[in-house]
Formats: C-alpha cells, sequence, structure tokens
C-alpha cells in the first residue's frame, strides 16, 4: 500500500473543489487503498484555509471536511518527526516535509512551487514530491 501525503492545495481540490483530477485520489482513499498520513499541525492548517470567507463554507461544512479528512488520514504526533535535511523557505510547509522524511518511502503530492523545488533533493532520501495527480 503506497504511503501518501497530501499538501493543503491538494486537500481543497479533494475535500472543498472536487476537482476532477482528484475523484480517483478521493475513490482510493474512501477505499482504504492508500495509506494516507497527517499531523496536528497539518490538519490544524487545513482547518484554517478552510474557514477562510473565500471558501464560502459554514461552520457545519467545515466540520464535515475536518472529520472526513481525520477519518481517513492516519494522524503522526508533530513531536514525533524527524527534521527533513531539506528546508521550505514557508514554515508553515516545513511540517509536510518532515512528515514525508519520517515516513519514507512515500510520496508527497503537492502544488506549493516551494515544494516541488525540493523534488531531486528528496528523491535521493526515498521520498518522492510531485504535482501530478496520476502519481497515485
Amino acid at each position: 500500500m503506497k504511503t501518501v501525503i497530501f499538501d493543503t492545495n491538494v486537500l481543497l481540490d479533494i475535500f472543498v473543489f472536487n476537482d476532477f483530477r482528484a475523484i480517483h485520489i478521493k475513490a482510493a482513499l474512501v477505499d482504504k487503498q492508500l495509506k494516507v498520513l497527517a499531523t496536528p499541525k497539518t490538519i490544524e492548517e487545513f482547518a484554517d484555509v478552510i474557514s477562510r470567507p473565500l471558501f464560502s463554507l459554514n461552520q457545519s461544512t467545515q466540520e464535515q471536511i475536518l472529520n472526513e479528512w481525520r477519518n481517513l488520514a492516519t494522524i503522526i504526533q508533530d513531536d514525533s518527526l524527524n527534521n527533513a535535511p531539506w528546508q521550505c523557505q514557508d514554515p508553515d510547509d516545513q511540517v509536510f516535509l518532515n512528515l514525508a522524511y519520517t515516513s519514507k518511502p512515500c510520496l508527497l503530492l503537492s502544488k506549493d512551487n516551494e515544494l516541488l523545488k525540493l523534488a531531486k533533493k528528496a528523491a535521493l532520501e526515498d521520498v518522492v514530491i510531485s504535482a501530478d495527480y496520476n502519481a497515485i
């Protein structure tokens, strides 16, 4: 079973936008075909983002999305993560790298350019960082 980490932008495509490119990913999640990982910090960031007025999601819908994500993901405690040898310019995104490094071999599916820039370095450590939804 493939171990996968989703950044917040990918989670938005799966749970908020229902992006057609991510339909197969959500189906694989629901069918338990993937081992997906999250941490309290990554969930907190996702919660913060979906609460923004831009998304027009009421409190009930936000809670439903977060509960669905929590039920599908395996939660790894933030304090148990190893520090990745690569640093992201955005400190909020470092947790995704640390989670991936701790959980290697794995796929970090991301649409974040700063994370994607680290793909070659991460590949040397059995961490694939990709924006390709078909990598799953």
